[in-house]
């Protein structure tokens, strides 16, 4: 049974994500605030966090921020709609979804299955080759990146973007082909947060983020992955 820690100040909503993820055969913890979240995260340890930007005291973006510090534990984010500028932030910080109120608890849950499958936590998937890029190492399997023999540490969305990308050098994604392939759904107003993950992966993997190597723009269409080996 996965721990899911859902974190939100109106406890309507608590109750509710509580219900339907019980419901879905998950154990929840739940807090109203962000400095009780932080202290839940680190004592239960939680496979993923479902975290609310409007706190108080400490908000939501500092909770992010705090436990990206420590962990990769996945987070959803639950935003406003008029929120964009603070989704970006959340996104930036390494969230791996979000998700805008209102919402259907159905398709939180749908979005917890979703990346929880994706972090190795769902069934079992056959063996990967690893790929090999110059310096760059992926294995599917551990959900390790290597790059010179230093670990890589990425976020569970940034993992499965660069795996994608990686294992067919050349070809053209849509950011709509990108965000189906790795969440397995795609809505409209959701593909410009690839720019946004696109973005934490260069910082951490390219020699020089802003004149990258690896992941390579196509100007108004979307990315690919180099095709050199050597890179």
């Amino acid at each position: 049974m996965k721990t899911i820690l859902v974190v939100d100040d109106d406890k309507k909503i608590v109750r509710l994500v509580r219900d339907y993820l019980e419901a879905a055969g998950f154990r929840v913890m739940t807090a109203y605030d962000g400095t009780t979240a932080l202290a839940v995260f680190r004592h239960e340890r939680p496979e993923l966090i479902v975290l609310d930007l409007n706190l108080p005291g400490t908000d939501g973006l500092d909770v992010a921020r705090a436990i990206r510090k420590e962990r990769n534990t996945p987070i959803i984010m639950l935003t406003a709609r008029v929120e964009e500028a603070d989704r970006i932030v959340g996104l930036e910080l390494g969230a791996d979804d979000y998700v805008t109120k209102p919402f259907s608890p159905r398709e939180l849950v749908a979005r917890v299955r979703a990346v929880l499958r994706r972090t190795g936590e769902g069934e079992s998937e056959p063996a990967s080759a690893l790929i090999r890029v110059g310096e760059l190492v992926i294995d599917p399997d551990r959900r390790l990146v290597t790059i010179g023999g230093q670990t890589v540490h990425l976020t569970t969305t940034e993992f499965d973007l660069l795996t994608v990308l990686a294992r067919t050098p050349g070809r053209v994604f849509t950011r709509m082909e990108l965000l189906d392939r790795v969440q397995g759904y795609a809505y409209e107003g959701y593909e410009r947060t690839v720019d946004v993950h696109i973005k934490n992966l260069r910082q951490k993997i390219e020699p020089d983020p802003k004149h990258p190597r690896y992941i390579l723009t196509v100007y108004g269409v979307g990315y690919r992955f180099a095709e050199d080996a050597d890179a």
